[in-house]
C-alpha cells in the first residue's frame, strides 16, 4: 500500500508540474511589447484595423501590456510586408494589419518577390464594404449623377484613393466605369498613400470623388463633411448605415466586401502565434468587443489560423483571375 501511495503521489506531483508548465508556456506566448503595424499613414482603414485590436484586446482584459500602433507607409502595404518577411520574420510581438486590398496587391505581384504564402495569417475581425463618396457640397447627389459626368468625359471626374491603379479602391471605380461602358484606363485617378490622405484630398478640393471602405468614411459623414453616393454591398447595411443607398439599388450591380485583419511574420514561434490566435478567438466571442466593433461601423466576421489561411489562398487566386481581366497582373 505504501508503494502504491508513493506511485500515486509521484503521478500527482508530475500532473501538477505539467499543469504549471502548460500555464507557463501560455504566459510565455504572451507578447511583452505588443505592437500593431498599420502599413499606411494615420487615418485610413489600416489605422482603424489596428485601433480596433488595440481597444478590443484592452477592453476584454486579454492583453496585459499596452499595445502601441505604429505606421509604416509605402506601397499600400508592400513596405511593411517586405520588412516583416525579409528583416523581422520572428517578431513575436508584432501583428500587421491587412485588408482585401492587400490580397489584391499580392495577387498582382505588387509586393515584389513575396506572395500570400510568405507570412502567417492570424485573424480577421470584421468586414465592411467599398463605397464612393464626395464632399458634402458636391454637385453629385447620387451615383447616377456621377455616372452621367463620367460618361460625358471620363477625364473630367477626378477620383482619388489610398492605392495605385489596380488597387482595390481603384478597382471599385473601374468596375463601375466598365459597367456603364467607360474605359477604366481613361479615368482620372490620383493615387494617395492611405485612406486618411484621400479624405484630406477630397475635403481640400484636390479630387472630386474618394473611393474606399465605408467604415473609414463614416466619421466624416457623421461630421457633415462627406456624403456617400453608394456602398458596394448587395443589401443596405444595418444600423446607422441603413440610410446609405447601395449601388445595386441605383441600377449598378457592384459588390465589394472588405475584410480587415492581421498577419504575422513567417518565423514567429508556434507558441506566440497560438497565443495571439487564442486571444482573437476569445475576443471575438466577447460582448464588449462586439460593441466596440459596432462603434467602428464594421460588420461581424471572424476567422483565425488555418481557416483564414485557406480563405486567403482562395481569395488571392480569384483576384489573380480578376486582375487578368483588367490587365493588371505584373509580368
Amino acid at each position: 500500500m505504501l508503494k502504491s501511495f508513493i506511485i500515486s503521489s509521484s503521478i500527482l506531483t508530475l500532473s501538477i508540474g505539467l499543469t504549471a508548465c502548460n500555464k507557463n508556456n501560455l504566459a510565455n506566448g504572451e507578447p511583452k511589447r505588443p505592437e500593431c503595424i498599420a502599413p499606411a499613414k494615420p487615418g485610413g482603414g489600416f489605422d482603424l484595423t489596428c485601433k480596433l485590436a488595440q481597444n478590443g484586446l484592452k477592453s476584454t482584459n486579454i492583453l496585459k501590456a499596452p499595445m502601441r500602433v505604429t505606421y509604416m507607409p509605402g506601397g499600400v502595404g508592400a513596405v511593411a510586408y517586405n520588412k516583416i518577411v525579409a528583416n523581422d520574420p520572428a517578431n513575436n510581438d508584432a501583428i500587421i494589419a491587412f485588408s482585401t486590398g492587400s490580397l489584391l496587391n499580392i495577387a498582382q505581384g505588387k509586393f515584389g518577390q513575396y506572395n500570400e504564402k510568405d507570412v502567417r495569417w492570424l485573424s480577421v475581425i470584421g468586414t465592411d464594404y467599398g463605397m464612393v463618396a464626395v464632399k458634402e457640397d458636391s454637385p453629385y447627389q447620387n451615383l447616377s449623377d456621377l455616372v452621367a459626368a463620367l460618361k460625358k468625359d471620363p477625364q473630367a471626374v477626378s477620383f482619388g484613393a489610398g492605392g495605385s491603379v489596380g488597387g482595390q479602391d481603384w478597382l471599385q471605380t473601374a468596375m463601375l466605369a466598365k459597367t456603364v461602358g467607360v474605359d477604366p484606363k481613361k479615368m482620372t485617378y490620383i493615387a494617395l498613400e492611405g485612406g486618411g490622405e484621400a479624405v484630406t484630398a477630397v475635403l481640400g478640393n484636390h479630387i472630386q470623388v474618394v473611393s474606399g471602405g465605408i467604415a473609414e468614411i463614416v466619421p466624416h459623414v457623421k461630421a457633415g463633411k462627406l456624403r456617400v453616393l453608394a456602398v458596394f454591398s448587395k443589401e443596405r447595411l444595418p444600423g446607422d448605415l441603413a440610410k446609405i443607398p447601395t449601388a445595386k439599388e441605383q441600377g449598378y450591380d457592384i459588390d465589394w466586401p472588405v475584410v480587415r485583419g492581421y498577419y504575422m511574420g513567417p518565423k514567429v514561434s508556434d507558441e506566440a502565434f497560438s497565443w495571439w490566435k487564442s486571444a482573437f478567438d476569445t475576443m471575438a466571442k466577447d460582448q464588449k468587443f462586439e460593441a466596440i466593433r459596432k462603434q467602428y461601423d464594421l460588420l461581424p466576421l471572424s476567422m483565425t489560423g488555418e481557416e483564414l489561411t485557406q480563405y486567403v489562398y482562395k481569395q488571392t487566386n480569384q483576384f489573380r483571375e480578376l486582375s487578368k481581366e483588367y490587365d493588371l497582373v505584373s509580368k
